[in-house]
């Protein structure tokens, strides 16, 4: 098992910063944000002095989360969004980074379910295609608040898409609060499928609310609805072995000093984990 601090934990903080407390803080890898990885090369950074701090501190870079909206397919959108994916496929390969995470948001919502998984099978297969040629596999995050939020129609693009360099990440937050997925579907997964596991606690939107992450993900583990023994369960059933990273998207422990932020998630990662 392999623990990833993620960078959406430390969303006010610097790449630098966070490689240091994940080594401080006894992780093994780090999931980084194009945000914070673009900003630190724009802004006098290298990849070489990256590269640098991250073998002094013995800590991988283990997914770049994430090239967002890939339901884009309007043509200037479109290509946008493939030099996007250029950018960060090129970026991780710098770093020796194996995963890149993909999502789709709200692009796709107002279409129906044969158009959405059209225009997504297109695109994954492009983008596919391309990560391929940067020796990338891409990981596919299905979103909670969006009409592309379940497991089996993750898995059914992934089918369909028919490439080997593509996979999912288990998201315990999303798959719970978009009310399609059980722990009982994960655990009988193909293992292969499984690039990454999001350890995460909040809860599902309530009657006559809206959707907001900050609102519904602002909860310290074991402090929401989601049944993480259960998830863990789950994963732990198919075989999986790879790296757990536990993602805190909370306003309120964003506020908090930042070891403090990555010694509480190596912690509640641990306690149910080990």
């Amino acid at each position: 098992m392999k623990k990833a601090l993620h960078g959406v934990s430390m969303w006010y903080s610097n790449a630098l910063t966070q490689i240091r407390v994940a080594k401080e803080c006894g992780f093994d890898a780090l999931e980084l944000l194009p945000e914070h990885l673009f900003r630190y090369l724009e802004n006098g950074g290298s990849f070489a002095q990256l590269t640098q701090t991250l073998e002094a501190n013995s800590i991988e870079i283990s997914c770049i989360n994430a090239l967002k909206r890939i339901g884009r397919h309007q043509p200037g959108e479109r290509e946008e969004m493939l030099n996007e994916a250029h950018k960060i496929f090129n970026a991780a390969r710098e770093l020796q980074c194996p995963v890149v995470q993909i999502m789709a948001l709200n692009e796709l919502d107002d279409f129906t379910e044969e158009q959405r998984n059209r225009i997504l099978i297109a695109n994954i297969t492009e983008l596919a295609d391309i990560a391929q040629s940067y020796g990338i596999k891409l990981q596919i995050e299905v979103v909670a608040f969006t009409r592309f939020n379940s497991l089996s129609q993750g898995l059914s693009v992934i089918r369909q898409v028919n490439r080997s360099n593509v996979g999912l990440v288990i998201d315990f937050w999303h798959l719970h609060a978009g009310g399609n997925t059980t722990p009982d579907e994960v655990a009988k997964m193909d293992v292969n499928l499984i690039y990454g596991i999001h350890f995460c606690d909040g809860r599902g939107v309530k009657p006559g609310e809206q959707w907001d992450e900050w609102v519904q993900r602002d909860y310290q583990p074991g402090e929401g609805e989601v049944d993480i023994p259960a998830w863990v369960n789950a994963v732990r059933a198919t075989g999986y072995s790879g790296v757990w990273c536990p993602e805190q998207l909370s306003p309120t422990h964003w506020e908090d000093d930042l070891w403090d932020i990555g010694r509480d998630n190596y912690k509640s990662l641990t306690l149910y984990t080990e």
